[in-house]
């Protein structure tokens, strides 16, 4: 696997690269702004691009545009971003407009390197990764009409697993259930949420984004 790493600060930007010198992944270009990270991913096309929300010059969401754009131009690169603090208005952002192969983690995670590697992968694969500690958080904090309110609580517990990227197989071994359990769930999940049955409406991305929803 081929990664870009972008990130103002040094020393974050140099811990995550020694970190991935230790796998089989290869950094092939570091950024510390927006620009020489869109740069930089023209120039070497790797897999996946780490980047960090807030960057120069106004330390807001450049980061993120940046994201935006690479899955814009590059829809077969994968995108993980990083952030200090949660911010679900920001994720859920980028979900919208690029549902699948994109992810969202808290910078206290990424010094874990099997943590860092999963999230990778599986964002090559076209999966979404949510911080389990964001989607842990986002539990608590729901609005008065919430989305989610037909849910049962094992629904509700199988949609905050499906947040985090866990795939049905990785589910039911969280769960200590069986795979046709946790695949009879999602699919109450879906129809209690009105999701649409296509394959290209991407459903296991609305469902997070609803989850989402609910909680900001």
């Amino acid at each position: 696997m081929r990664v870009v790493v972008a990130d103002d600060v040094m020393l974050t930007r140099e811990g995550i690269v020694r970190l991935l010198a230790e796998t089989d992944v290869e950094v092939v270009a570091e950024a510390d702004d927006a620009a020489s990270l869109v740069s930089r991913v023209r120039a070497t096309r790797p897999d996946a691009a780490i980047v960090d929300i807030r960057m120069p010059p106004t330390h807001t969401d450049e980061g993120l545009t940046a994201a935006a754009a690479i899955r814009e131009e590059h829809a077969e690169i994968g995108v993980l971003i990083l952030s200090q603090y949660i911010e679900a208005s920001y994720a859920m952002r980028l979900l919208e407009e690029h549902p699948g192969g994109v992810g969202y983690l808290l910078k206290e995670r990424v010094f874990d390197v099997a943590v860092l590697v999963d999230a990778l992968r599986r964002i090559c694969d076209g999966e979404t990764v949510v911080d389990p500690t964001i989607v842990s958080r986002l539990f608590a904090r729901r609005r008065r009409e919430d989305p989610l309110e037909e849910l049962t609580s094992r629904e509700r517990e199988v949609l905050s697993l499906v947040a985090e990227g866990l795939s049905n197989k990785a589910i039911a071994a969280r769960l200590f259930v069986s795979e046709r359990t946790v695949e009879a769930h999602v699919k109450q999940i879906f129809l209690k949420l009105s999701l649409d049955a296509n394959p290209e409406s991407h459903r296991r991305v609305l469902a997070v984004l609803a989850y989402l929803r609910a909680a900001i």
